[in-house]
């Protein structure tokens, strides 16, 4: 009982698997439709395309929510100008304008000229989270959260709209590198486990809270980062469902027609 609970005695633990679960619980069930409509690549490419504004915010002693919003404008012009250009289709178009971007953030944070905790962006770090980022996070959420009660069959740019809503709280957390796997890792365990989206949007979001709180206790104990630690405990999950079930021969759900 002392190994479970000592962690849950620090208010910066506690802080984070705040932030972690918000973030989970968002992210999990959204994650379900990104899956659902193969949009992992686009939700990827809006997690790299932010990291320059993170790092402008971060320079300029902004706060990074409205960086990350500012790269996430900045990479959708590229793009739509990108995409313009004859004989250049629209996923060549994305690939560029965020490999750039990506490229140009990381030259920015690991800098010799840029002030030391930059580089930190790339992976995140839970435990450094204020009341104001969860007051912040909660706000995300809430309105996400509102979102899938009005309407869960969302349009294209609606759904992007979402994750970009995810990853623009998610990344202070997790850092650019490994915000998606809160929302891709639950969710694709998920996929795994059961065919109607109701219950997968549920249990994905149970998958990503569940993965918070075994990253944080890796991390308590093995002094490992934070960000990194959760990261890892959702692709065990995943990896720990998929053999579990090459093991017992059950088959994986359907890809096609729309769950309900």
């Amino acid at each position: 009982m002392h190994a479970l609970l000592e962690p849950w005695r620090q208010g910066l633990v506690q802080r984070a698997f705040l932030e972690l679960a918000l973030v989970g619980v968002v992210g999990g069930a959204l994650g379900c439709w990104v899956v659902f409509h193969g949009f992992s690549y686009s939700a990827e490419s809006l997690a790299h395309a932010l990291l320059p504004g993170l790092v402008g915010a971060a320079l300029l002693g902004l706060p990074l929510v409205a960086g990350a919003a500012a790269g996430l404008a900045g990479a959708a012009l590229a793009i739509a100008l990108a995409s313009q250009v004859p004989g250049i289709g629209r996923d060549a178009s994305v690939a560029i304008v965020t490999t750039t971007l990506f490229g140009l953030g990381v030259l920015l944070a690991l800098s010799p000229s840029s002030p030391p905790g930059l580089a930190g962006l790339l992976f995140g770090d839970p435990l450094g989270v204020t009341r104001g980022d969860l007051v912040t996070t909660a706000a995300v959420a809430a309105g996400a959260l509102g979102a899938f009660g009005a309407r869960a069959a969302f349009a294209d740019a609606a759904l992007l709209a979402l994750v970009a809503a995810a990853l623009l709280v998610g990344v202070q957390a997790l850092g650019n590198l490994l915000v998606l796997a809160i929302v891709i890792g639950p969710a694709a365990t998920a996929r795994l486990l059961v065919r109607r989206m109701t219950p997968m949007m549920a249990l994905a979001a149970a998958l990503a809270v569940a993965g918070a709180a075994a990253g944080l206790y890796l991390s308590y104990y093995a002094n490992t980062a934070a960000g990194a630690s959760v990261a890892a405990a959702l692709v065990a999950m995943f990896l720990a469902v998929l053999a579990g079930r090459a093991v017992t021969g059950a088959r994986p759900a359907p890809s096609a027609g729309h769950p309900s």
